[in-house]
């Protein structure tokens, strides 16, 4: 019978990514059903219930507490999990590093330590990221708040009196960064160059400065916004900083701006400083269409259009065989993916060659978009929806495993699009754990990828490329491209189409 185990550790702190990672390995324990590592505020409680992972003593856990929580298949098994999720937790961060008593434990600490620092990166719970991104701006330091669940009146606020005070405020939530070429949370490793970036995606970040990086050229800065900033509410605070930024940066030529559309105001706002600005700007308001540009600025409608306005050049395209390729399936396509900017654009190729999609719908299934029943789905398997309380795809590839099993044992999905993500704080394998995933299968489906990455980052890209390719995935040269590719090989009809597309 199932029991549920629970231990709480008093006033214990650990990054989200750590706690992330060891979530994973927790779950991954004999006789572990369902697990999580998580700090016990109201919100998180709410997710261990939903899970049912959380029992009395996890009821008493305070906002600054961790609570280990997880369902074994029986009492011995529980203790044994237990016993070695605290082992887990009691190691060093890094394999035979010492723990240190002299580590600062407060950012004033931090700062007598580094007196040249002027950035501090926050992710903490988001009960506290406001408050711990103030203490930063007392002492002089921008801000990067990797923390979410922030209200966003709090988030206005905080961005309104960092801005007073000539400092940047990126996020929260925001996920990527690139500062004077050291890549910062989920970021890869490109060179420095003359192509400034400003970004409320992190994956749109990351794909198009590997898409430069892999082109021969390199990025200035990288700065990320959160994923509100241009919302109303907040009036694209951090965005018109950066621009100002990069337009003051005598080593950035070209800018590209990249987010999913914001408000209409804050569009004009950001519209009319880009247009007083003597440097070339790329528009890539992902989705959205007629922008009213300022007559230095174009518009790319996809991240690899933008990578290639701001290159002035098209990217280079291996040809890849379609003729050799055909699916004994359905003629539907799946799409499977980690970065939500991603996926967004992956449905923009679609909707671009007249092929409706629908997005996030449960699966198996086709779903419905203006009433007309499509095969074509795509999930951002990084949503929310899918990640409360557990890893995102980019740190637990195994999150993509049963909807990947469900799309394999559909007949009527003829291709399956997924996104593989490299860079800092990315999982050390995830090619690897999809080749494996794929082992043995036995079905009609083409798998269709692309890889976000350089062959700088911790894991080579082109390792993980070849890794998939010997797992029989036809892997393209950028998303926009693995798009229009499984366009193309759904739908033999498409596929003059899916080819203007790219």
């Amino acid at each position: 019978m199932s029991v549920i185990v629970n231990e709480i550790r008093r006033a214990t702190y650990l990054d989200s990514i750590v706690l992330m990672r060891l979530s994973r390995q927790i779950a991954a324990l004999p006789g572990v059903e369902e697990a999580g590592l998580i700090t016990g505020t109201a919100a998180n409680k709410d997710i261990l219930r939903d899970a049912g992972i959380l029992g009395p003593e996890g009821e008493t856990a305070a906002p600054g507490d961790l609570i280990l929580a997880l369902r074994a298949i029986d009492a011995a098994a529980g203790a044994a999990a237990l016993a070695e999720a605290k082992r887990l937790l009691d190691r060093p961060a890094v394999p035979g590093a010492p723990v240190s008593a002299d580590s600062p434990r407060t950012l004033r600490a931090a700062v007598r330590d580094m007196p040249d620092a002027n950035l501090a990166l926050i992710s903490v719970p988001g009960d506290f990221a406001v408050a711990e991104a103030r203490k930063a701006l007392d002492l002089g330091l921008h801000a990067m708040v990797f923390s979410d669940n922030v209200p966003i009146a709090e988030e206005a606020a905080l961005k309104r009196e960092a801005r007073a005070r000539g400092l940047m405020v990126m996020g929260p939530d925001c996920g990527t960064a690139i500062i004077a070429g050291l890549p910062l949370a989920f970021a890869n490793v490109v060179p420095r160059g003359d192509i400034g970036i400003v970004g409320a995606s992190g994956t749109g970040i990351q794909e198009i400065s590997c898409l430069i990086a892999r082109a021969g050229r390199g990025v200035s800065h990288a700065i990320g916004t959160g994923g509100r900033d241009l919302k109303a509410e907040v009036g694209a605070i951090t965005t018109l900083m950066a621009i100002d930024a990069l337009d003051a940066d005598a080593a950035t030529a070209h800018v590209v701006l990249v987010s999913k559309p914001p408000a209409a105001a804050v569009a004009r706002l950001v519209l009319d400083r880009v247009g007083r600005s003597a440097k070339p700007f790329t528009i890539c308001f992902i989705g959205a269409a007629d922008l009213p540009l300022p007559a230095n600025a174009r518009a790319a409608p996809t991240l690899k259009a933008a990578a290639e306005l701001a290159l002035g050049r098209p990217l280079a395209t291996r040809p890849l065989d379609l003729t050799s390729v055909q699916t004994a399936r359905g003629g539907s396509v799946r799409g499977l993916f980690a970065g939500g900017t991603l996926c967004t654009e992956a449905q923009i190729v679609f909707i671009a060659a007249g092929l409706p999609v629908a997005s996030n719908v449960p699966v198996p299934g086709a779903a419905t978009v203006n009433g007309a029943t499509v095969g074509h789905v795509m999930i951002d398997l990084g949503d929310d929806a899918f990640t409360r309380g557990r890893p995102h795809p980019m740190i637990e590839p195994a999150v993509r495993d049963a909807p990947l099993a469900a799309a394999l044992a559909d007949p009527g999905v003829g291709v399956i699009l997924l996104d593989v993500v490299l860079g800092y704080g990315a999982h050390p394998d995830p090619a690897g754990h999809l080749a494996q995933a794929l082992a043995g299968r036995r079905d009609g489906a083409v798998i269709v990828a692309s890889v976000t990455g350089t062959d700088a980052d911790p894991q080579p890209r082109s390792e993980q490329v070849a890794k998939l390719e010997q797992a029989g995935v036809m892997v393209a040269d950028s998303n926009a491209d693995a798009a229009a590719l499984a366009m193309a090989l759904a739908s033999p009809a498409a596929r003059q189409r899916g080819a203007a597309a790219q």
